[in-house]
């Protein structure tokens, strides 16, 4: 079964470097970013969970949680904490867990195998899982989902950059332009029509053509 857009995230328990956990009791009302890396003590993984650990503040801040996966064992996970935290001594250690999934039932439930990298393979030739992200809601839906190969990084500010957009659109009813940061201007949502429009935006609304629509972004707004 593929996961899609507005599915809710399945359920699961599993053990992780925190204890086992429940899943949707860990979401408990907060955004999360569940995300696999392929393998314990790689390169690239290496890089990313150590972008994680620089940028997590970033992601407290916007309550958001963290929950990392690996087809690797707790202990393996623990061993390769303590090289993450050494490599980024200025940042705060790991304070989220990773799931040890090592029999891949996590990993099948959210499509994650590598199907691609014939390299990405445990020593049983079992495929290891690609870079996937899913951005879950307080709702337990899926709003984001993505799939890096193997031998690429993920950009974890472009994740951060989606999550401002989500919760921005959650909370006004806007969308989001092409390459768009925080702070710019927004697109007036497609369904705010007539008078709603001046209501939620007041006058200060873009007109370019009937269906885009520009305004500064409502959350910078100083309120009279």
């Amino acid at each position: 079964m593929s996961l899609r857009l507005g599915d809710t995230a399945p359920d699961f328990e599993a053990e992780t470097t925190h204890g086992k956990i429940k899943f949707h009791d860990y979401i408990d009302g907060k955004w999360v970013v569940l995300f696999s890396h392929p393998d314990d003590f790689t390169p690239v993984c290496t890089t990313e969970l150590s972008a994680v650990a620089l940028s997590y503040a970033d992601f407290q801040s916007r309550g958001v949680k963290l929950i990392g996966l690996s087809a690797n064992n707790i202990s393996s996970h623990e061993g390769w904490i303590k090289d993450i935290n050494k490599l980024v001594p200025d940042a705060p250690e790991l304070e989220f867990p990773i799931i040890g999934d090592e029999d891949r039932k996590v990993s099948e439930l959210y499509g994650m195998l590598d199907n691609l990298d014939k390299t990405n393979v445990d020593k049983k030739g079992i495929p290891f899982t690609v870079r996937t992200v899913f951005v879950i809601d307080p709702n337990k839906q899926i709003r984001l989902t993505i799939a890096y190969p193997a031998s690429t990084g993920r950009n974890f500010p472009e994740i951060l950059r989606v999550i401002d957009s989500l919760q921005l659109g959650d909370k006004y009813k806007i969308t989001t332009p092409a390459n768009w940061q925080p702070g710019e201007k927004v697109i007036v949502h497609p369904s705010v029509q007539g008078e709603k429009v001046k209501e939620l935006f007041g006058d200060d609304v873009d007109t370019v053509y009937p269906y885009l629509r520009f305004t500064p972004d409502p959350s910078k707004k100083v309120k009279a």
